[in-house]
């Protein structure tokens, strides 16, 4: 499943996945007392016992369900019979299921070859989402047949069997039946055995109007006229391969599809909203080239006969995986070629590639239990970018993992509130606390390395042993390790499990002598910690891959080791004195690294003459942001390496720089020196900004579009002069219909517009709004309407993110936007969710959308007294499954209030310092 982002741009996960806690935070927590700002003030550490849970009986288990559902797309309810082949493994008068918002109308089980047996009670357990049904006499051992009339409700809360609102082309109101089962709700569709390892196969069947499209997991083998209603038919689909009820999808509506077959004979259609088939040809060419990618890269052949991508209007995720059925949202799947941005493509191709990784790894062989989430999610978050790299060299892809994914993963991780990527999950309300940046992205980063570590050739090969030996069946992270071991006959899961076994990552200190030709380097690993220096005993070890390169060769690896101590001396030979030395060579290692200051000093001018490649620029800078925020070096050390940054050509560098230097605007938003930070990035951006100019060059590409966007958006908000009035000519121009603004324009534009303009520029934005036809350009507006600053405007906005104007997925980047706009907006985003909470919670409880919306909403407050207040709200509207996440921001609250307590003078100064006597550029 893809996490939908803030927005489909590179750092397309920066809510992605806000989070949430299993037993060994625990006692991980209970360490905390070394923090200096610690959240036991708060009581923040405490976390409410897990609930007990137990797993599904073993003792009856499905072999086939067969499965007709009829849904009503008027009066939203769905009708369903389920006929399932069953073993009864161990003789029993009960059947213990999964069931959820269903009533169950009669239910028998008829042992093979002999009498029905009718059930003679429904026990519902609401809490635990079972149903227990009862016999009159026992099932003994054998095969038999469970049959089960049921009806349910076609819900809106976009998970389950739901309704997705639609219009039509005429413009009429309609609504389509769709799924989304990820991670405990097929058992909201029908009764089942609702775990991921317990497999089998389906036969299904829709009952549907005759008008429109049905859609499931497999190829239509049969369609014929309902016998008791005329303007029905009833579809019948192919038999599944032996899956997971997850995986499970069927959709019911109105929709175009455009298709292709792949190099290897499969038939892709991608299916999109009426009159808009012509959306679909991107997205239809990436899946195409991705499918043989994958069939090669596994040698292992996609082992359906079809796939559809479809565009489903109301979905909570970015996309979901669904075997031979892959449900998306619709900015994640559809490319309008005059009016999609180039980050729109990139974010359509990641998030294609993403999905159909899992058609082999997830689908094919299944995690056994949640707890191996990440073994999922990490994998696709990371082949997602292999893919993209072969289909698209140009977008530089892997450069932008280390900003989108690597970066990100680190700076959740090293909160005392993190989590292991293996967490033990019971109760499935659990799982939503894990669909977050841990699994998937610092997942991905962990499998980026251990691919480094191995080489591409012995992981390949190891892929392949895994697939083959786990397919149709069910695997654990172990399985994949020893695979890999095999493969390569390196010591995979000892290296491995210190990365997915404990939480945080590792901070290496490195110190450099010279002794005649050689350097020699001593290096010492502790953990990294947001709030400082790691001062507690028994500090976590990790074994690190470390490479190591000089400016003799920037591109290669001078050395490569295995770190598996605290302490290590490490011996570089023929090293000349006047050559740098640099750890971590593209990035690839997941940790951060402390140079002694000498060494610091001579990989600087690597920075302004660019003979440090890009990623390692951007490691550098990332590593010196990060560790000023947990108090090790002083922020304005920071500020002054930002300004090398002048020459720097490279969008993901620039993309990763304005990323910190949001991060301490917004900081700075809390002093009154704010002013001074917008002229210190107007300062850094303009002679970029002056480089590229307004428009395209000839022969200029995909990351010359990004870096213009992302350069005039800085300068704009900031209120660079010059780029603030040609904003607004242009969308004078754009509005008045003279010149219509390019697509990778419009973000920049209408953002620097709205945060200086007033009532007249709003509306007129939420007129085009209005008028827009594509989700897309619907989006790119609710995301920035938070950039204005009159309060009354504020209000307007947050009152249009609960209106039916936005969908409801969508209601979240809008609050979002306006608690990262302005501090005003900070305070009313805050104010709105605790008065609105009981709708928002009904919206969205259970899922990772209150987990984004609460992440985005507080995260930005630096006053200690205002983690006190998210703690007391949280404490009497509980949300279980953002409970991480309420713990991580009130962490990230007071990690602020430290912050800007400690830097603020010195960060002052250097700006007021800086006025008055410019730097030599």
């Amino acid at each position: 499943m893809w996490l939908a982002a803030a927005a489909p741009s590179v750092a397309r996960r920066l809510l992605y996945l806000g989070p949430p806690p299993p037993p060994l935070l625990l006692l991980l927590l209970s360490r905390s007392s070394r923090r200096r700002h610690s959240l036991h003030s708060l009581g923040l550490a405490a976390m409410p016992e897990k609930r007990p849970f137990e797993r599904l009986p073993a003792d009856v288990s499905p072999i086939n369900y067969s499965l007709c559902l009829k849904p009503d797309l008027l009066d939203f309810t769905f009708e369903g019979k389920l006929e399932a082949a069953a073993q009864v493994r161990q003789a029993t008068n009960q059947i213990v299921m999964n069931c959820a918002d269903i009533d169950i109308i009669t239910a028998s089980y008829a042992p093979e070859g002999d009498e029905e047996i009718h059930a003679t009670g429904f026990n519902y357990q609401n809490e635990d989402e079972k149903v227990t049904l009862s016999f009159p006499s026992t099932l003994q051992t054998g095969t038999g047949t469970l049959k089960i009339d049921f009806v349910g409700e076609l819900n809106d809360k976009m998970k389950g069997f739901y309704r997705s609102k639609y219009t039509t082309p005429s413009g009429e109101v309609r609504y389509a039946a769709v799924t989304q089962f990820e991670a405990t709700d097929a058992r909201r569709a029908f009764p089942c055995w609702d775990e991921p390892a317990i497999k089998a196969t389906f036969d299904i069947s829709l009952v549907v109007p005759k008008d429109r499209v049905a859609l499931s997991n497999m190829n239509v083998i049969d369609r014929k006229p309902y016998p008791d209603d005329e303007n029905l038919v009833e579809v019948k689909f192919a038999r599944t391969p032996v899956m997971s009820t997850y995986l499970v999808a069927f959709v019911v509506g109105e929709y175009d599809f455009v298709e292709t077959r792949s190099k290897d004979g499969v038939c892709v259609r991608v299916y999109t909203p009426v009159g808009k088939a012509e959306q679909g040809k991107f997205a239809l060419e990436v899946a195409a080239k991705t499918l043989p990618f994958y069939k090669d890269y596994f040698n292992v052949p996609y082992p359906l006969p079809k796939i559809d991508l479809i565009a489903i209007a109301d979905f909570a995720a970015g996309a979901m995986e669904n075997w031979g059925l892959v449900t998306y949202r619709e900015t994640a799947l559809l490319i309008d070629p005059k009016n999609s941005c180039s980050s729109s493509r990139q974010w359509v191709a990641l998030v294609v590639g993403h999905e159909l990784a899992h058609q082999w790894f997830g689908n094919l062989v299944t995690m056994e239990w949640w707890t191996h989430l990440w073994l999922n999610e990490g994998f696709a978050s990371w082949i997602e970018y292999l893919c993209v790299d072969h289909c698209f060299p140009e977008y530089d892809i892997w450069t932008q993992f280390v900003s989108a994914d690597y970066t990100r993963a680190q700076e959740l991780d090293a909160l005392d509130n993190s989590h292991p990527i293996e967490v033990s999950v019971g109760h499935p309300s659990e799982v939503d606390e894990i669909f977050d940046a841990i699994s998937y992205s610092k997942g991905a980063s962990v499998i980026r390395m251990l691919h480094d570590y191995i080489g591409d050739k012995d992981f390949k090969k190891g892929m392949n042993m895994y697939l083959t030996k786990f397919q149709q069946k069910n695997a654990a992270t172990e399985d994949l390790w020893e695979s890999l071991e095999n493969a390569s006959g390196k010591p995979i899961a000892a290296v491995m499990s210190t990365w997915t076994k404990q939480m945080g990552f590792p901070l290496i200190y490195v110190e450099a002598e010279q002794v005649e030709d050689d350097r020699l380097l001593k290096l010492s690993q502790k953990k990294f910690c947001a709030s400082g220096p790691y001062v507690g005993e028994d500090c976590p070890q990790w074994m690190v891959p470390i490479t190591i390169s000089t400016s003799e060769d920037p591109n290669q690896a001078k050395l490569k080791i295995l770190m598996d101590k605290p302490e290590m001396n490490v011996v570089l030979q023929n090293v000349k004195p006047d050559q740098w030395v640099k750890l971590n060579l593209g990035t690839v290692g997941f940790y951060r690294t402390q140079y002694s200051s000498a060494m610091l000093e001579s990989l600087l001018p690597g920075i302004r003459d660019l003979s440090l490649p890009p990623v390692d620029r951007l490691g550098l800078q990332n590593d010196l942001f990060s560790l000023a925020r947990a108090g090790i070096i002083s922020t304005v050390e920071v500020l002054k390496v930002m300004e090398a940054f002048v020459n720097e050509p490279n969008y993901t560098v620039w993309s990763d720089l304005s990323c910190n230097l949001g991060i301490l605007s917004t900081l700075l938003s809390h002093t009154d020196f704010y002013e001074e930070i917008q002229e210190f990035v107007k300062d850094v951006f303009s002679p970029i900004g002056e480089r590229l100019g307004w428009d395209p060059k000839p022969g200029e590409g995909h990351l010359d579009a990004l870096l213009r966007g992302l350069v005039l958006g800085k300068l704009g908000k900031a209120g660079h002069k010059a780029t603030l009035e040609e904003a607004r000519r242009r969308f004078k121009d754009h509005v008045e219909g003279k010149q219509i603004l390019s697509a990778d324009l419009r973000s920049p534009v209408y953002l620097t517009v709205l945060k200086h303009g007033d009532g007249t520029t709003l509306d007129i934005m939420l007129k085009l709004h209005k008028q827009a036809d594509m989700q897309e350009e619907k989006n790119r507006i609710e995301r920035v309407l938070g950039a204005t600053l009159l309060p009354d405007l504020i209000q307007k906005v947050l009152t249009f993110a609960l209106s039916e104007e936005v969908r409801p997925q969508d209601t979240v980047s809008v609050i979002g936007g306006v608690a990262g706009g302005s501090k005003h907006g900070r305070k009313a985003a805050w104010k709105f969710i605790k008065d609105n909470w009981e709708e928002l919670y009904n919206r969205y409880q259970g899922g990772f959308l209150i987990s984004r919306l609460i992440k985005l909403s507080v995260e930005g407050f630096a006053v200690d007294k205002m983690a006190g207040e998210v703690k007391a709200f949280f404490e009497s509207h509980p949300a279980p499954s953002a409970e991480r996440t309420i713990q991580q921001c009130c962490e990230n609250i007071l990690l602020n209030a430290a912050w800007l307590k400690r830097d603020a003078d010195s960060i002052h100064q250097y700006l007021l310092q800086r006025k008055a006597s410019p730097p030599a550029v």
